[in-house]
């Protein structure tokens, strides 16, 4: 029973760092990168759908992406849905083939980019702890059911503590290394 609490509260912080490095591939840095666009919705024949399923999106290079509608008529559909999702963006036109240029990152965004990168973090620090949490009241109702001794309550509680420090700790070096790579020019 505790082997299976422990292995839970790990899958959900396991998770909950993989949340967090999804919404920070959202962000951009300068450099291109298709997971950029992943979250545009494009109304097709009537419905909101993501980009990757009616375009074939790529990096052009380190300032540009390529996006490649599959039906030719989407295309200023795409176009209106790159400019209408916030991202600052200028999607450029060339027959049926969208060119998205990325401007150059001013020092005041790259800051205030740094400031949401480490609010992400610190969601994911609490979502981590969250997790501890529930793991505990579960050894904590174990006891109650007299199910589990108090010493191995003790026990349990210091392995998902370890579990914890090391999804923190991860979380902090990826922090660390999206905050360096944000600061680049």
């Amino acid at each position: 029973m505790v082997e299976e609490i422990i292995d839970d509260a790990q899958t959900r912080m396991r998770k909950s760092i993989d949340a967090y490095l999804q919404e920070l591939s959202k962000l951009r840095t300068g450099r291109a990168n298709t997971s950029l666009l992943d979250h545009v919705m494009v109304s097709y024949y009537g419905s909101d759908v993501p980009i990757n399923q009616v375009a074939n999106v790529s990096v052009a290079d380190a300032r540009a992406l390529v996006v490649q509608p599959w039906e030719r008529k989407m295309v200023p559909d795409i176009e209106k849905a790159i400019m209408n999702a916030n991202l600052g963006l200028n999607p450029v036109t060339a027959g049926d083939v969208i060119r998205v240029p990325l401007p150059v990152l001013t020092e005041e965004r790259r800051k205030e980019m740094t400031r949401v990168v480490r609010n992400e973090a610190e969601q994911a620090r609490v979502s981590v702890r969250n997790i501890r949490r529930d793991a505990n009241a579960n050894f904590r109702d174990l006891v109650k059911e007299k199910e589990m001794t108090e010493d191995n309550e003790r026990k349990a509680g210091d392995d998902v503590q370890k579990l914890t420090d090391k999804f923190v700790a991860e979380i902090d070096e990826i922090l660390k290394a999206k905050e360096v790579d944000l600061m680049q020019v």
